[in-house]
């Protein structure tokens, strides 16, 4: 039986990546981003998929066109639901200087735009078979490994993204639903830069073998994209 993914901002980076690798795999994909028709690299893609991408209309930061993506799908079951939009916020961030609507705009994406998708979609995951759900977070978001102070938009937004999904792994469980967080590495993106230690293609890489290998104990962790555990 073929297997169906959800990733949100496929339209480049991590998310494109994601798409194009779980499609070359066989998956039926929908690759979600704010505007498909503007989205030449993802139509590439799609057009050489064979028919296994399907690009979906999505706005995190907007709940009727979350609810509408949603709806389009017409209950599908999804298996693997990867919350992967995201923005890292004002590069130049320091007290005194401090750009709180750039700061409430990140938190949007990052933290709430997660909930609405899930909120929207959990019903599609619990009836599918491997009822996973996957929020790409980052190492920036770790209380424990904060080191440099900074980044208050971004560091924040991922630590409560974090908190989010632990909270859900709670609520989720007994509907099978397996909850977690990953770091995908520093990668070399529009985000990343081009000092990333990790190409796309590596990351996801990695990570589609940790998500592979989930079951039901998993649920409410925070990994590496290898598979190893980060500190929360």
């Amino acid at each position: 039986m073929t297997r169906t993914i959800l990733v949100t901002g496929a339209n480049r980076g991590l998310g494109l990546e994601f798409a194009r690798q779980y499609a070359a795999d066989g998956w039926q994909v929908y690759a979600a981003c704010r505007a498909p028709n503007d989205a030449k690299e993802l139509q590439k893609a799609a057009a050489a998929s064979g028919g296994q991408m399907h690009l979906l209309a999505l706005d995190v930061t907007d709940t009727t066109s979350v609810r509408s993506a949603a709806g389009a799908l017409g209950g599908e079951a999804i298996d693997v639901l990867v919350n992967n939009a995201g923005v890292g916020g004002p590069r130049d961030e320091r007290l005194g200087r401090l750009d709180y609507a750039a700061w409430e705009r990140v938190l949007d994406v990052n933290t709430l735009g997660p909930m609405r998708v899930i909120e929207a979609f959990v019903d599609d995951v619990a009836n599918s078979r491997e009822k996973k759900i996957v929020t790409i977070t980052s190492g920036m978001g770790s209380i424990a490994d904060n080191t440099s102070g900074g980044s208050y938009a971004y560091r924040t937004s991922k630590a409560a993204v974090n908190m989010v999904a632990k909270s859900l792994s709670l609520d989720l469980a007994p509907r099978g639903i397996i909850c977690i967080v990953m770091n995908p590495g520093w990668v070399r993106t529009d985000m990343g830069g081009p000092r990333g230690t990790l190409a796309p293609a590596e990351s996801i890489q990695a990570m589609r073998q940790v998500i592979a290998g989930l079951k039901p104990g998993d649920t409410g962790k925070f990994f590496n994209y290898n598979g190893k555990g980060y500190p929360w």
